[in-house]
């Protein structure tokens, strides 16, 4: 350090690199296309922020590619996008939390710390032993948490019942196999 610090002998404490000063004239080493070179896609301005994966307008690898069947795929129906996620709550976990005689629903839940929020889904399940009388509220229960539930002496009461899977809407139709055609109706005054 100098033994004398004053304003005529302050330097940077390295060396600064002078500025690129692009689009001035020719005799500058940076005229024309600015250092650009003609025409094409870095030529243009935003060329340099590209998302990843980008291939320049061909297709992408991701595009290319077959999609993945199955639950881990967004592109796989039913689940899909559409996909809905039931918080998991077992029979041993009421048992240990609970006093007989309780009510538990979603709120009750939260309040004892068995879930996060009261936003998600909830689902009863059958793990563990219920000797306790609870009469609870979910928006779904598995056979086997109903059964010791009202086994207990309490109540199971599903807020959303799910349709059963294995029967499915069919239009009745005769024995040509097509549609019955509406009866007419007359008016009668």
């Amino acid at each position: 350090m100098p033994e004398d610090l004053n304003l005529s002998n302050l330097k940077p404490a390295q060396k600064r690199a002078d500025r690129k000063r692009i689009g001035r004239g020719l005799g500058s080493g940076k005229g024309r296309y600015s250092g650009r070179g003609i025409k094409g896609q870095k030529s243009r301005s935003g060329s340099h922020k590209m998302r990843a994966g980008f291939e320049g307008g061909q297709m992408p690898l991701y595009m290319r590619v077959g999609k993945q069947r199955g639950a881990t795929s967004k592109d796989a129906m039913p689940i899909g996008p559409f996909r809905t996620f039931m918080q998991p709550v077992n029979l041993r976990d009421l048992e240990r939390v609970f006093s007989d005689g309780d009510t538990v629903d979603v709120e009750t839940l939260v309040e004892k710390g068995l879930l996060k929020n009261a936003k998600i889904d909830v689902k009863i399940l059958g793990q563990g032993e219920l000797k306790k009388t609870l009469s609870v509220t979910a928006h779904a229960f598995s056979e086997t948490a109903r059964e010791k539930i009202t086994a207990a002496g309490g109540s199971a009461t599903a807020l959303r019942e799910p349709a059963d899977p294995r029967k499915k809407k069919r239009r009745s139709t005769n024995a040509a196999g097509e549609a019955p055609a509406k009866p007419e109706t007359t008016e009668e005054s």
